[in-house]
């Protein structure tokens, strides 16, 4: 937790300067997904893979940013995965943004089931800094004091608030998606407000504190949906489960689906369980 700190002290540094040095836009090629790569994108990997190699508690490094799993240390007892930096399609028009991590014991190798997380969190990069993490004792927020450059423990034992007051999800897709969902989502508009930033750790983050729903479902040109299992999904639904909610893909827990491949995609529903139950119930 040190060394992923630290990093996010670095990255946080970088974001705060983006404008004023030329860390902004591509970088002129695409990672394993077909997605085109931010200078941001690139730096917080490098960052990343650096310093939480050098410790030698990592076996192995798993990023969004790398076509395979690159081996750190023999004598490392963890695997940590990583989105090194999400939502970099919002990095240059100044959104929040953030870091996500997820880790494992090496013994079960690098494609485990979510159930298997040790630890699991982010970093948000928005109008304060802040580390969210759980190590299965609940869910602690820590903000970055500038000051001092140290995280303080500002948010302790967050739990989700019921019932949910925001949904979250892009409604432009609504008519690439099923009628199950199409169902939900009525259902959520009669008692919530739409809230999209479209960067995952902070529309995550407001639900969070404030309730909410979030889905990014399959549609009828990406089936298997676009987040990924093992950096994105599988860390949020460790998160949200230690805060008291659930995490699905529309038929199973999240934390219960055993990855194929390292860069697996797969729907994602984030909410309190009443909601997503309901959703769970209209795709059955």
């Amino acid at each position: 937790m040190n060394d992923i700190a630290f990093v996010g002290k670095i990255v946080a540094a970088k974001v705060r300067k983006a404008g004023l040095v030329n860390i902004l836009g591509a970088v002129g090629k695409e990672n394993i997904q077909g997605e085109e790569v931010q200078k941001l994108d690139e730096f917080a990997h490098n960052t990343f893979v650096e310093i939480l190699g050098q410790g030698g508690r990592f076996a192995a490094i798993g990023s969004e940013e790398a076509d395979e799993v690159l081996l750190s240390s023999k004598t490392g007892n963890y695997i940590v995965h990583l989105d090194p930096l999400d939502g970099s399609s919002n990095i240059d028009v100044n959104v929040g943004i953030g870091s996500i991590f997820s880790i494992y014991h090496k013994d079960g190798g690098s494609l485990q089931k979510g159930r298997a997380q040790v630890c699991a969190g982010y970093v948000l990069y928005g109008s304060s800094v802040m580390l969210v993490y759980t190590t299965g004792h609940g869910v602690h927020g820590f903000t970055f004091e500038s000051e001092v450059g140290e995280f303080l423990l500002s948010h302790e034992r967050i739990t989700m608030p019921v019932p949910s007051v925001f949904y979250s999800t892009n409604e432009s897709y609504l008519p690439l998606w099923s009628k199950g969902v199409n169902k939900f989502v009525e259902e959520l508009k009669k008692t919530m407000k739409g809230r999209w930033i479209a960067s995952l750790v902070a529309d995550f983050h407001r639900n969070l504190l404030k309730g909410g729903v979030f889905l990014l479902p399959g549609d009828v040109k990406n089936p298997a949906g676009k987040l990924r299992l093992m950096f994105e999904a599988n860390p949020m639904a460790f998160l949200i489960e230690q805060a008291g909610g659930v995490a699905s893909d529309g038929k199973q827990n999240i934390l219960d689906v055993q990855p194929k491949e390292l860069h697996q995609r797969t729907p994602l529903y984030i909410g309190n369980q009443e909601d997503i139950k309901l959703l769970e119930e209209l795709c059955s």
